[in-house]
């Protein structure tokens, strides 16, 4: 297939081979893995996960689970705090699958009591130290009074815990990692040890992909939920998470003006593509939104050296580079550039070619 604009590739043989190494770490540490379809929101991807054996997922929104619910999947979390306004097609899920939804407000409870029409799992979301949403992990009076909330309900079953350590994204090595999984770890067993006594069947779920990719330590955890994992990028790489060669995702993007006094390379791919998402690069702060690959007939190069994707408008993008690779690169031709964030990406390009020309669709 002639690629003619912004198009992301997917190489399937990295793809699986990362599911494969999740389900082994996995099946080591005798935690379930409830995998995050956020990344890929794909039902043929997902069909990857089940020919593997997995049968329960995370998502992030109720579209999301109304989505798999109609591809096939029977038990599903969704891992954001219940939108009670999504009431109605909450029950119309609920009346389909096994449904766990995120509770962090008192008002929520009573709420979903007198409104649910099917029974669902509820999760209490615990911050470890995000500070993104969640109750404190040390605020036990307001942990107590939800479970207090959560008794002898009818349509609500209290499941248990559930964190995500999504401060691991700002951590600057894999030891920062560990340490932030260790600290979320032991406050999630003394949260486990405190109430397993009136909730002796209680879950604990957490969910991150730096933790998941490099921890063997899960010492009181019953499930993990990662997502990125499956395609892994460039934040996750220079996080220690993942190798370059288990990246499976590049967007083939057009090359399309060359300005020489500036050494600067102009490709048809922008924010609307991407996403504006970056890193910074070194201690002077240069953003960095995307690693420059030479796409091959099955695949891609390694990283190359001398460029890198500068910065971002609408349908622009711009890559700064050395004099050789300037030369190097040529109008009309294809540039491959590993994204920062897959998921943001997935999100926006719907669709992708993977490096045997077979067109994958996502969830619109």
């Amino acid at each position: 297939m002639k690629i003619t604009q912004p198009t992301l590739l997917l190489d399937q043989k990295k793809c699986f081979q990362n599911i494969e190494n999740m389900i082994a770490r996995a099946q080591r540490a005798h935690v379930n893995l409830r995998p995050h379809f956020k990344t890929h929101q794909s039902a043929t991807i997902g069909e990857w996960f089940r020919e593997r054996g997995i049968n329960s997922i995370t998502v992030s929104s109720v579209s999301m689970a109304q989505y798999f619910a109609q591809n096939g999947w029977n038990d599903i979390t969704i891992a954001f705090p219940v939108n009670i306004l999504e009431i109605d097609a909450i029950n119309a899920l609920a009346t389909q699958i096994q449904l766990n939804l995120v509770v962090e407000m008192e008002e929520t409870i009573p709420f979903l009591e007198q409104h649910l029409s099917a029974k669902v799992g509820a999760f209490l979301k615990v911050d470890t130290g995000y500070h993104r949403t969640g109750i404190l992990a040390e605020d036990l009076p307001s942990i107590t009074a939800l479970l207090e909330q959560l008794k002898n309900k009818k349509k609500i079953c209290f499941k248990g815990f559930l964190a995500h350590t999504g401060h691991n994204y700002n951590s600057s090595d894999k030891e920062e990692i560990l340490k932030n999984h260790k600290k979320t770890v032991l406050d999630l067993n003394e949260l486990k040890d405190r109430f397993r006594k009136d909730w002796p069947q209680l879950t604990v779920s957490l969910g991150d992909t730096p933790a998941c990719s490099i921890s063997e330590e899960y010492y009181g955890i019953d499930e993990i939920r990662p997502g990125n994992f499956v395609f892994y990028d460039i934040m996750q790489y220079v996080l220690g998470s993942c190798s370059e060669e288990e990246i499976a995702v590049a967007m083939a993007c057009p090359i399309v003006a060359k300005h020489a006094w500036r050494n600067e390379v102009v490709i048809y791919g922008g924010g609307v593509h991407f996403s504006k998402e970056y890193i910074e690069a070194d201690d002077e702060g240069t953003k960095l939104f995307g690693s420059l690959v030479k796409l091959t007939e099955n695949g891609w190069s390694e990283i190359l050296g001398g460029g890198y994707l500068a910065s971002l408008s609408q349908e622009h993008g711009i890559i700064k580079c050395s004099d050789s690779l300037f030369e190097e690169l040529k109008v009309g031709e294809l540039i491959g550039i590993l994204p920062i964030h897959s998921c943001m990406t997935a999100n926006l390009m719907k669709q992708y070619l993977t490096t045997h020309g077979e067109k994958i669709e996502m969830m619109r």
